[in-house]
């Protein structure tokens, strides 16, 4: 418990309010004022002090001034006290910032902390200004100095607020590690944030829409500059690693990968305190990534994540674009275009940054419509042709930014940019300039040193000594001296000159033709001094002075990649190549491979040897027609795949031939296994698809195309037993009996269903499907727009095929092979019968074994109906309905009303099974 305090601590401490003050305490008021000046630009005096303990400025005890109470004197200080304090608050926290750092901070955070010790300049140059002027001790009150300050006092406050709010605690007092993109990330979105609620300002109040603006600008300008490399040049140039994305060295440009693995978006693997949980508590939920969950999103500024995959791909387009050899002139000319493409802005994106924000802030203008007319980007000389803009600001900083302007001087020297800068006093000193030459200085004046000489050297007398080259040589020698001298004067003139430059002045300044010439730093310093006409949201300001650039560009790259994959680099012609090939299109090409396959699989031999199937692949190739649809015969390889069981449950369905499948010995074979249908699905064919167009077709799309190829030799190998079992019965002898005509009947409805699914599948997949590929790629605008149109064709073939990984697809794929897999029983019967069918057994067991395969058939095609015909009236998928036009034939099996002529009843439990899946 504290104890407490006597009275004469408590007058000590707090005084008497009506007590009269020592008359040695008393204060001079021009003294006073002098001292909260000084306070405010950051020293101490002996009025004021700075309180290392409490970290506050802190005034003298006993203060007080004549006409001034004590208490309207410590209310007045007060706020004096407060402004100071903040001030030197921020000048500590920037310090302790660049001193957390063993090299140099980041660019972002470098540009932060000069940003904001530039307005901490500009706010104590006002109380320095003011004391300047303080000339007789009745110029300045202490009551005036506080109603002339409002606004040094309000932007101090403030100013502490942004830097606390831009850099937290935890990373000045080093517990936690926070990488440069999250620091970069942190602060662009904290200063976003902030300049979000400044924008709606009150009259009077710009100061603080000023402040938040140049600091803003300044940290942006960094990002700005790796993206102009970036969009314009294809270089990732990002020492720090501040970017939202990064490049991953393992993956090079010529591989298949490249596209999809080579630069990866920044994520935040886990929630920790401090900056990452504010970036990961910021960030809304569409800016996820395909696959990616809460603890891993992408670290991205929140006004750069719509256009963040944008500019990643334009990058990468024009690392293609550069890597990939040019074959042909038209190539050359398309690259030449492109080139034009950043000359014809003259302009950095920084700049054009920098001028649109003048343009919006100061007048109201909309700098993109000078820019880009008639769907093009004009030069900046083209884009003022007409205007009436002459006499704003914009205009000037535009005029006096142009490299045509700058081209204009004629003496820059890159190797000397001291020169550059000097370039005025040498044009008006020219004949000063031999003095400034190095071979006038090389060699250094004679000594004095004659008389010892002549006793030395016996009257032999020289020029002068030369501490360059010892003493002279011999004239050879000399000659080649002289000529080494006057080759180093020609590649570095006037080594010695200096030039003279004001106290803090900018890089930019200094050297005014570099990339981001003095425009941008004209800009910066007008935007301390200017009176906005308006104070556009930060939204506003990045969709017309940023975004919209980026976007055009973005735009540009993703036409000139687009026309070279169509044009030079043939992407439709080896699409078709994959067309012909997967989606059996050139039935000539396979055919002599599909047959002795086919043959193989009859007879029962083996051909599980790859060697000779690709030998047979070849021999097929180079036979057929269409051979010279491949670049060469062995572009396209074949190879057996081993099969996790066979597909379990579509070898039970396929007419339950896993079970009781019929199998009758044949006299010729003892013992001749009838293969299943899906026994093809172990071949897979692999084509080298060539480079860049594997970015496109890469091992991920081929899988899927020997999925849709698998399938569709289902239905060519069903089709070919069925055309095989109707030669046979057309061979049959005797009288046409009840069981030849029904195993005729059934073989029709076989064979019409194969054939009306072929039809389907040719005209959907192979002709439809391309049509819609052709049309998307026609209005695609970029490599991902490519891929994505690519995939949505696979995924198309895919469902129309019935091959994707679904339920109900799976259910109704189930059907179809079963369907399938009949054919194959129908075949195998009739072969029996051709061969040994005049015993009456072997004939009894066919006659039942084609009851099966009509009643099961029916099943099937009973399912089918009901299922495809629930779907069709969802509407999702369109295409089934020339499906079930084509099966059921003249309403055959099913009704306009969608009545079965016969409905099995085996079914009803799977069709309910999939009527429930598909709601």
């Amino acid at each position: 418990m504290e104890a407490p305090k006597s009275l004469t601590d408590k007058i000590n401490t707090r005084g008497l309010h009506f007590a009269s003050p020592l008359p040695s305490a008393r204060t001079d008021e021009f003294d006073l004022v002098r001292g909260v000046l000084q306070m405010l630009q950051g020293f101490s005096s002996c009025l004021f002090f700075w309180d290392r303990i409490g970290q506050s400025y802190r005034a003298r005890d006993g203060l007080y001034v004549t006409h001034l109470s004590q208490t309207s004197l410590g209310m007045v200080l007060d706020q004096f006290l407060y402004s100071a304090t903040c001030l030197k608050l921020v000048e500590i926290k920037l310090g302790k910032t660049e001193d957390a750092f063993a090299r140099s901070p980041p660019p972002t955070l470098r540009a932060f902390v000069r940003s904001a010790s530039a307005w901490l300049a500009k706010l104590r140059d006002i109380a320095s200004k003011v004391e300047v002027n303080l000339s007789c001790p009745n110029t300045l009150t202490i009551l005036g100095l506080a109603s002339s300050l409002t606004s040094l006092c309000s932007g101090a406050e403030y100013l502490l607020q942004i830097v606390h709010g831009a850099i937290p605690k935890e990373y000045i007092e080093g517990d936690t590690h926070v990488s440069s993109n999250e620091m970069a990330v942190h602060i662009l979105n904290s200063l976003y944030d902030k300049l979000n609620d400044a924008c709606l300002v009150q009259g009077g109040e710009e100061d603080s829409y000023r402040m938040l603006l140049y600091i803003f600008v300044g940290c942006l300008l960094p990002y700005i500059e790796v993206l102009d490399s970036w969009i314009f040049e294809g270089i990732l140039d990002d020492p720090f690693e501040e970017m939202f994305f990064f490049a991953n060295k393992a993956i090079a440009i010529d591989e298949a990968e490249f596209w999809e693995k080579s630069y990866l978006f920044k994520t935040t693997q886990h929630k920790k305190q401090g900056m990452a949980h504010v970036t990961q508590n910021k960030m809304p939920v569409s800016s996820k990534m395909k696959g990616q969950n809460e603890r891993d999103l992408m670290v991205c500024p929140l006004f750069f994540k719509d256009i963040a995959k944008e500019i990643i791909s334009a990058g990468k387009s024009l690392q293609l674009i550069h890597h990939v050899p040019i074959a042909s002139s038209s190539a050359a000319l398309v690259c030449r275009h492109y080139d034009t493409k950043r000359c014809m802005t003259q302009l950095s994106l920084s700049e054009i940054f920098c001028l649109s924000l003048t343009a919006l802030v100061g007048h109201g203008d909309h700098m993109s419509q000078f820019f880009w007319q008639n769907d093009k980007i004009v030069s900046a000389n083209e884009s003022c042709v007409g205007t009436s803009c002459s006499e704003k600001i914009w205009y000037k900083f535009l005029v006096d930014g142009l490299p045509a302007k700058r081209e204009c001087v004629s003496s820059f020297c890159p190797e000397n940019p001291a020169i550059t800068v000097c370039q005025k006093l040498l044009q008006a000193n020219t004949s000063g300039w031999t003095s400034l030459n190095l071979s006038k200085n090389y060699i250094l004046p004679p000594l004095n040193d004659e008389e010892l000489r002549k006793a030395v050297f016996d009257g032999i007398t020289s020029e002068g000594t030369n501490y360059a080259c010892h003493f002279p040589f011999g004239d050879s020698e000399n000659v080649h001296s002289r000529h080494g001298i006057k080759v180093v004067e020609a590649l570095f003139p006037f080594p010695t000159i200096l030039p003279s430059f004001k106290e803090d002045l900018l890089i930019s300044e200094l050297l005014p033709f570099q990339k981001n010439s003095t425009l941008v730093s004209k800009v910066l310093s007008w935007i301390q001094i200017v009176e906005p006409k308006s104070t556009p949201l930060p939204v506003v300001i990045l969709q017309e002075c940023l975004t919209f650039y980026i976007k055009k560009q973005v735009d540009n790259i993703g036409s000139q990649i687009l026309s070279k994959l169509l044009h030079e680099w043939k992407l439709m012609d080896e699409l078709g190549v994959l067309r012909n090939v997967y989606l059996l299109g050139s039935g000539d090409l396979l055919q002599h491979f599909l047959a002795v396959v086919f043959k193989k699989l009859d007879t029962g031999e083996s051909w599980d040897d790859n060697f000779e199937l690709n030998t047979v692949l070849q021999e097929s190739i180079r036979n057929s027609a269409d051979g010279n649809l491949l670049s060469s015969p062995d572009s396209l390889v074949v190879s057996l795949t081993k099969m996790d069981g066979q597909q379990n449950s579509t070898s039970s369905s396929s007419s339950s031939s896993s079970s009781s499948s019929f199998l009758v010995s044949s006299p010729r074979k003892p013992h001749a296994r009838m293969s299943g249908i899906n026994d093809l699905d172990s071949l897979k064919f692999t084509y080298k698809v060539s480079w860049p167009l594997e970015l496109i077709a890469n091992a991920e799309a081929l899988d899927k195309y020997n999925q849709v190829m698998n399938f569709l030799l289902r239905v060519k190998r069903a089709k070919f037993v069925l055309d095989k079992a109707r030669r046979w019965m057309w061979k049959e002898r005797g009288a046409t009996t009840v069981n030849r005509k029904h195993r005729w009947l059934v073989e029709q409805k076989l064979l019409h269903f194969v054939d009306a699914f072929h039809q389907y599948v040719m005209d959907r997949v192979y002709h439809s499907a391309w049509s819609e590929l052709c049309e998307g790629m026609s209005a695609a605008g970029s490599l991902d727009e490519v891929i994505q149109v690519h995939e949505a064709y696979l995924l198309s073939i895919q469902r129309q095929c019935f091959v994707v990984p679904d339920k109900l697809w799976a259910l109704i794929a189930n059907r179809i092979n079963s369907i399938l897999g009949l054919a194959l029983d129908l075949y195998s019967v009739q072969q029996t019968l051709s061969v040994g069918g005049t015993v009456s057994a072997i004939k009894a067991r066919c006659h039942k074994e084609v009851d099966r395969i009509d009643k099961q058939f029916d099943d099937c095609m009973a399912f089918l109906l009901r299922v495809l015909s629930f779907k069709l009236n969802v509407g999702q998928f369109p295409h089934l309905a020339d499906l079930v036009a084509r099966i059921n034939y003249n309403n055959f099996y099913m009704s306009d009303t969608g009545n079965l002529i016969t409905a099995p009843a085996s079914d009803s439990l799977n069709f309910k099974l999939a009527k429930t899946i598909s709601v």
